[in-house]
C-alpha cells in the first residue's frame, strides 16, 4: 500500500483482530505450539530430507524439522484463533512453504509490537504476521527515527492496500483521512496505522480544521469495539482485513469499509539479518509454491487472490 495512507513507517504493521465474537470480546492470544496451527499435521515435516529444498535450510532447522514462527493471531483473515488453532492466510501459505522445505511451521502468538524483539532474541526463527516490509524495519529504526535494533530482512509474499473501517451506516460521513479532523479515531498501538493517524493529526492542526484525537489500544479488537460503540469514528486496517471485519462482525451489521483502498505494498516474512541462509531458503520455497500452484490455492481458500505476488522478493518495501 502506497498513497495517502502510508502504512510504511517504522511502527507499521498490518493487523486486525478476528471479527465477530473476537471483535466484541477482545483479542484472543494463542500461545500454543505448531500442533494448534492450521495444517500443522499436514505440513512438510513428513517429507523431511526428501523435500525439494530441505538441504537449503540451516542445520539446526534440518535437525528439528521445525521453523518457529512469531505471530499476533488476532488479525482475521490473515491469522487468528479458531477452535484452538491458529488459522488464516499466513498459516495456509506457511503450509505450502513447509511442503517445499520439508519442515513444520510452528506458530506462537504474542503482541505485535514485541515480535521483532522476540525474533532478535531467538524466541522465533521468523515472523509471519501481516508485517509490512519497510525500510525502517529493515534498518531497525523506531517510530521516532532512532536506531532501535539491528533490523530484519524480509521475504515479501503478499500485497495489500489499506482502508478506513467505520460504524455501519457511516453516521459521520467519513470518506478520507481529511474527514477525520475534529473527530476521534481508534487504532492498534505500534502499527503504521497509528503513525498514519498521528501524521494526519498534525495536518489537521496545521490546516486548522479541528483536532484529531487518537485512542491507541493493545489490540485492534479493542479499537473495533470503540468504533462500534460510537466512541470513535474510524479504525484503519489493511483492505482484506477491513473487508473481512465488515462482512463478518455482527453478521455484517456492525461495520463498513469507506473510501478508496490505498497504499498498496508488501507484507514480508521477517528473518534475522544474521540468518541469510534461512531467508534465501524461504524465498526459494515461495517461488516454488507460486510455480506449482499451492500458493494460489492458499490464497483462494481465504478469498484474497487479488493480493498475490508473482514472485518472491527480498526487502522490496519502501
Amino acid at each position: 500500500m502506497t498513497a495517502s495512507y502510508t502504512r510504511r513507517s517504522a511502527a507499521r504493521r498490518s493487523r486486525m483482530a478476528a471479527a465477530g465474537a473476537i471483535a466484541v470480546t477482545g483479542a484472543l492470544l494463542l500461545t500454543g505450539c505448531g500442533d494448534q496451527t492450521e495444517g500443522a499435521k499436514e505440513g512438510g515435516s513428513s517429507q523431511g530430507s526428501q523435500a525439494p529444498l530441505f538441504s537449503e535450510l540451516p542445520q539446526d532447522i534440518q535437525k528439528s524439522k521445525v521453523i518457529k514462527v512469531g505471530t499476533d493471531a488476532t488479525y482475521a483473515p490473515m491469522e487468528f484463533e479458531e477452535g484452538g488453532k491458529i488459522v488464516g492466510v499466513d498459516p495456509a501459505i506457511a503450509e505450502a512453504l513447509g511442503k517445499q522445505l520439508g519442515v513444520r511451521f510452528q506458530f506462537t502468538s504474542g503482541t505485535f509490537d514485541g515480535l521483532i524483539t522476540g525474533l532478535n532474541s531467538g524466541r522465533s526463527d521468523i515472523i509471519m504476521s501481516s508485517m509490512s516490509d519497510t525500510k525502517e524495519r529493515q534498518q531497525g529504526i523506531d517510530d521516532k527515527g532512532k536506531k532501535a535494533g539491528p533490523g530484519v530482512d524480509f521475504v515479501d509474499y503478499f500485497n495489500s492496500g489499506v482502508s478506513l473501517l467505520v460504524k455501519k451506516g457511516n453516521p459521520k460521513g467519513i470518506e478520507s483521512l481529511d474527514d477525520l479532523c475534529g473527530q476521534k479515531v481508534a487504532v492498534q498501538r505500534g502499527t503504521i496505522y497509528e503513525t498514519t493517524f498521528q501524521k494526519q493529526a498534525k495536518t489537521c492542526a496545521e490546516d486548522k480544521k479541528g483536532k484529531l484525537t487518537i485512542e491507541s489500544f493493545d489490540s485492534d479488537a479493542e479499537a473495533q469495539t470503540r468504533v462500534k460503540s460510537g466512541g470513535a469514528v474510524a479504525d484503519l486496517n489493511d483492505f482484506p482485513v477491513a473487508s473481512y471485519i465488515a462482512k463478518t462482525a455482527g453478521g455484517g451489521k456492525d461495520f463498513e469499509v469507506t473510501g478508496d483502498q490505498t497504499e498498496a505494498g508488501p507484507f514480508g516474512i521477517a528473518v534475522s539479518k544474521k540468518n541469510t541462509q534461512l531467508r534465501d531458503a524461504l524465498k526459494a520455497a515461495l517461488d516454488k509454491s507460486i510455480a506449482d500452484g499451492s500458493y494460489k490455492k492458499a490464497l483462494e481458500k481465504w478469498d484474497v487472490t487479488d493480493s498475490a505476488v508473482e514472485k518472491a522478493a527480498v526487502n522490496a518495501g519502501s
